[in-house]
């Protein structure tokens, strides 16, 4: 069953069901799955998500763990009979914007880099990514800045990728390619 080959964008709120589908769909193709984790531990309510994440995943799965460099992982994981699954793109974008230590590789850097290695990837990408940008205007600066940053990002990929889904309340929406 693995059809669709190529990159696919998921996106939908919080608790939509977007990484329960992107999952599904990783188990489905039938091909070595590689989990990029992007998240990082900075207070105990978070590393209580990620511990409980990593035993939802079939353990066969090759985890990676990337907050900030994705462009090589996907360069290094990227081949025929591959799926990388990067989960999430928002908490990416937040460790790049905000990350004191990230301020040497400005974003608009490491964005290029990440959709060039994209538009060279091998075998199947699952990228998935919070929508922010339904709600009202963010009253702070900071805030903005990280909706315009999500929103200019996720359209830069939804026009390199073959297919584009939006989940609510764990219903799938196909915005464009094929079906599921």
């Amino acid at each position: 069953m693995t059809g669709f080959i190529g990159t696919e964008l998921i996106l939908g709120g919080a608790r939509s069901g977007k990484s329960s589908l992107a999952e599904t769909l990783a188990t489905e193709s039938e091909l070595k799955v590689v989990y990029i984790a992007t998240a990082t531990a900075g207070d105990g309510e978070m590393a209580a998500r990620i511990a409980r994440h990593k035993t939802q995943r079939p353990q066969h799965w090759l985890l990676v763990e990337e907050p900030r460099d994705l462009a090589a992982v996907i360069r290094e994981f990227s081949k025929p009979g591959y799926c990388l699954l990067v989960d999430c793109l928002t908490l990416w974008l937040t460790n790049c914007l905000f990350d004191p230590k990230v301020n040497q590789d400005p974003w608009q850097e490491r964005k290029q880099a990440f959709l060039q290695a994209l538009s060279e990837a091998k075998g199947r990408i699952i990228l998935v990514s919070n929508e922010v940008g339904q709600g009202v205007v963010p009253m702070g600066e900071v805030s903005r800045q990280f909706v315009d940053e999500s929103g200019w990002l996720h359209q830069a990929i939804a026009k390199q990728a073959e297919r584009v889904v939006f989940v609510t309340a764990g219903i799938p929406q196909v915005l464009k390619g094929p079906a599921l």
